[in-house]
Parts: structure tokens; C-alpha cells; sequence
């Protein structure tokens, strides 16, 4: 049996899927399946067919059922032990899939392991070292814009950003799918956030390189669509996983984030996109489901962490 598949959401990637299969095509490592999950695209990219020296199976919805949805799809129809979720738009380096499978298969806490995901149009500039979560009920991606150099190392982070990272299955399906609520955007964060109160941790692996163009679906990276959801997704996150008592203790750094988010995408002219999402968050809440998983200890130490995260951010 292999022992992974590259899972790769789909959804009117046109301009970019085939390098992206074809950068698969290229990999030294060679003992993988490909599945492409295809969200009822229109521009005709779902019909990659076989011209590709890969094993590989076209998953298609008739509708956009979002990344989610996409990836649980993905994940479903395959039984290899890990899993690789990776973006339409990002091109994997020669040694990408290995070095992955080694630094998953070497740790054996380690739920998620992270690609370094470099900037397509700027090589020697980072596009994402790691997803981060603070107490200011933000999260974002470490090394933004940053020079490579800076991040060639392997460290811990608080999620994987699932444009290029591997998973452990039997842990995902321990703490639960991505959650297809979220339709898009902030989903890995959840599931990352899940799998650290249950004791495992994510890693980025810097040897395991892409380069990514960036919002190859949903467009340029401030939008109305990202921002709504962004919003939302990020308050339905802390809805789910924090205890009560974090709500008491980060009341106050959230409601400073909301506001200075406010600011922020006032001048972007899309502040009634992101105040839609934190109403859209207010209608959904109550039909959101907590997880449970953790003790007081556990959930501690993430506190601690969300705390220091804020100097990361700032």
C-alpha cells in the first residue's frame, strides 16, 4: 500500500493546475496517488485527463461545495496513512512529497507538517513559514513577505497551512474532518488547533519548498469573498475550541482585535464585508458544535501561546 496521496482542491484553476501536476510529475519520490477534487469549476479545469505520468483520479461536484468540503471528499476516497492537501496554485519543488512523508514519518506526535510555501513572483520571499493564532483573535500566516533565509529551519507552529502540508489521517479522523461549515479560509487552523488540545503538535518543513502564486480561486488577497469569510470563520473557530474561561481572559484583546480590524479594512473600503462575517458568525454560533478534546492543562499552555503569538503578530 503507498503511503500517501496529494489531495489537491480544485476549483476554476485553469491558469494553474497543469504546472501543478506537472511539478507532481517531477517528484523524486515517486510512490504516491493524486486526487483532484474539482468544486464544479467552468473554465474547463476539471477536465485534466491523462496526460500525466501520475496516478491519478478526478473527484468532481457539480457545485462549489468549498475547500472543506473538497478536501473531506478527497480524503474519503483514499486509504493511504497520510495525506497531502496542496493548492491549485502551488508548484512543488523535486523533494517536496519526501521530504514531507520523512518529517511525518519521524515524529510520531506530529499531526500536520507545513511545506515552506515561497511566493511564486518573488522567490526568495515567503509567502507562508506557518499558520499562527493569537489572543487578539487573529490569524495569520508567519514569515509574510519575509526573506527566505529567516526561515530555513524546521520548528514548531501553531497550524499548517493546508495550501502544502501532510496530515496524519488516523489523527484526523480521531479529531474530526475539516469542518465543512467553514466552507473556506481558517478551516486548517481549526482542525491544527484541534489536534494541539487532543497533545500532538504541527511542523514546517523548510526543505519541503513550493511556490505559490496566492488566492488562485478566490482572487486578489484582500477581497470581499476572503475577508467575509475570514471574519467569520475566525470568530466560529474560538467559538468552538476555547473553554469559557478563555472567552473571560481574551474578551478584551478580541474586542481590541475586532476594532483595529475595523480600522484596517475601513481603508480598504471592505469594512461592511468584514462586520457582515462577524454577523454571520452571530447567526451560526449557536448551531456550532464545541470540541471537547483537551484538559485544563492543555488548554494552558495553548493560552500561553496564544499570548506570545501577539508579539509574533505585532
Amino acid at each position: 500500500m503507498k503511503k500517501v496521496t496529494v489531495i489537491i482542491p480544485n476549483y476554476n484553476g485553469k491558469k494553474y493546475i497543469d504546472k501543478c501536476l506537472k511539478a507532481l510529475e517531477n517528484q523524486k519520490y515517486k510512490d504516491f496517488d493524486v486526487v483532484v477534487v474539482d468544486n464544479g469549476s467552468e473554465d474547463g479545469s476539471d477536465r485534466v485527463g491523462n496526460k500525466y505520468k501520475l496516478n491519478l483520479n478526478v473527484i468532481q461536484f457539480e457545485e462549489n461545495k468549498g475547500f472543506a468540503a473538497a478536501v473531506n471528499a478527497g480524503v474519503e476516497s483514499v486509504d493511504t496513512p497520510f495525506v497531502i492537501l496542496l493548492n491549485n496554485d502551488a508548484y512543488a519543488t523535486p523533494n517536496f512529497v519526501e521530504n514531507l512523508v520523512n518529517a511525518i514519518e519521524w515524529e510520531r506526535d506530529v499531526f500536520s507538517a507545513q511545506g515552506l510555501m515561497l511566493q511564486e513572483e518573488h522567490k526568495d520571499l515567503v509567502d507562508s513559514a506557518g499558520d499562527y493564532f493569537c489572543s487578539l483573535g487573529w490569524a495569520f500566516s508567519k514569515g509574510k513577505d519575509k526573506s527566505l533565509g529567516k526561515y530555513m529551519f524546521q520548528k514548531n507552529v501553531f497550524s499548517a497551512c493546508a495550501g502544502a502540508a501532510i496530515y496524519n489521517r488516523d489523527i484526523l479522523e480521531q479529531i474530526g474532518m475539516f469542518d465543512e461549515k467553514f466552507f473556506a479560509y481558517i478551516e486548517d487552523v481549526d482542525v491544527g488547533y484541534r489536534a494541539k488540545l487532543v497533545g500532538f503538535k504541527n511542523i514546517v518543513v523548510p526543505e519541503a519548498m513550493v511556490f505559490h502564486v496566492g488566492s488562485g480561486s478566490s482572487g486578489e488577497r484582500h477581497n470581499s469573498f476572503k475577508v467575509t469569510l475570514g471574519a467569520r470563520n475566525t470568530m466560529l473557530m474560538m467559538h468552538k475550541n476555547f473553554a469559557w474561561w478563555q472567552w473571560i481572559i481574551n474578551g478584551p484583546a478580541i474586542g481590541l482585535g475586532i476594532l483595529i480590524k475595523i480600522i484596517y479594512f475601513s481603508r480598504k473600503k471592505l469594512r461592511r464585508e468584514y462586520l457582515d462575517g462577524i454577523s454571520q458568525y452571530r447567526r451560526m454560533k449557536k448551531d456550532m458544535p464545541k470540541f471537547w478534546g483537551g484538559n485544563t492543562r492543555i488548554r494552558w499552555r495553548i493560552q500561553w501561546e496564544l499570548w506570545i503569538n501577539c508579539f509574533k503578530r505585532l
